[in-house]
């Protein structure tokens, strides 16, 4: 009698690691996810053609949104899905895995710390690495919006088990995240700091600003494939950005086009709570008063590295 061996994909491995926890007590139950899905952090990188590498906001499922209408055009498969790590390479080996980590948070650290400078030699750091920077006050408020109304249960106790205080998301207000919390602008700052002094010592790096993906779609995102080692056409790439605009996105995201976690409709009625929240460059100064801006944006210009081009008026 033959043997069918069934594959599970990485959603599902995560699904098996986070389920069967739950009943545990916290401690036990946040120490046995982070110790398992590190595992699986780090066989999916190792698996992976390329590796992504970015903080919350900053432009990821958006990225992998027009990376995957390439490769749903090209190769006729599902426009309501997306590449997350090995979806469409279980239907087409041809197509690339990707691993997207923040490489920083709980069980991410395990991707980040084989990619830090001074690091041991180790697979990843032959890989291509591509590095999704973008204005660190604007991540701070979409990440204000993220971590109180879109972050699921499961990681927001890994990332509260993990920082000093812990936040509260019922309670804390935008300026007291941002400023004091933990993994607010002083953090992000430091995070693109240190990804950035990785990326010079990596083998294969590319720094891309999320301002430039906006500003210059089609030829960032041509860019971006080159440095995939793929050959994608103009149109192809023109195709993709249309895709991906942010209105599009935005309505597809409203009817519950889009069957996975990172661009699942959450709470309809919130407009606050959508993955497509604003996408505006320099958003932040909506947000804030004009003595406010000025104390973030002297933060960011006397400790961000220069390099990456946020000391300037976005």
């Amino acid at each position: 009698m033959g043997y069918v061996v069934v594959q599970l994909s990485d959603g599902v491995k995560k699904a098996l690691i986070i389920g069967p926890t739950e009943l545990l007590p916290a401690s036990l139950r946040v120490a046995l996810r982070r110790k398992y899905l590190a595992r699986l952090e780090l066989a999916k990188a190792e698996r992976a053609s390329m590796l992504i590498i970015g903080h919350p906001k900053s432009g990821n499922t958006w990225l992998k949104v027009m990376l995957s209408r390439l490769y749903q055009v090209r190769h006729g498969l599902p426009a309501s899905r997306l590449i997350n790590t090995d979806e469409f390479a279980r239907r087409n080996p041809a197509i690339p895995r990707l691993a997207a980590t923040n490489g920083c948070y709980s069980y991410e650290t395990a991707v980040g710390e084989r990619l830090a400078v001074g690091a041991a030699d180790n697979a990843l750091r032959h890989k291509p690495v591509l590095i999704l920077a973008r204005n660190p006050i604007d991540i701070a408020v979409s990440w204000y919006y993220q971590f109180t109304r879109r972050q699921s249960r499961a990681k927001q106790e890994l990332i509260n088990h993990a920082i000093a205080h812990p936040i509260d998301r019922k309670t804390i207000d935008m300026w007291n995240f941002v400023r004091h919390s933990d993994i607010g602008l002083p953090f992000l700052i430091a995070y693109l700091n240190q990804w950035y002094r990785n990326s010079l010592s990596l083998e294969n790096a590319l720094v891309v600003r999320y301002e430039d993906l906006r500003s210059r779609p089609a030829e960032t995102l041509a860019e971006i494939t080159r440095f995939m080692g793929e050959n994608f056409s103009a149109e192809e790439i023109a195709e993709a950005v249309e895709f991906g605009a942010f209105d599009n996105l935005r309505k597809m995201e409203a009817s519950g086009f889009f069957r996975q976690g990172g661009m699942r409709l959450r709470r309809s009625g919130d407009p606050t709570a959508f993955k497509t929240r604003r996408g505006k460059v320099g958003g932040y100064r909506d947000e804030f008063t004009p003595e406010q801006v000025v104390e973030l944006e002297a933060l960011v210009a006397a400790n961000l590295e220069p390099a990456l081009g946020y000391h300037a008026v976005s």
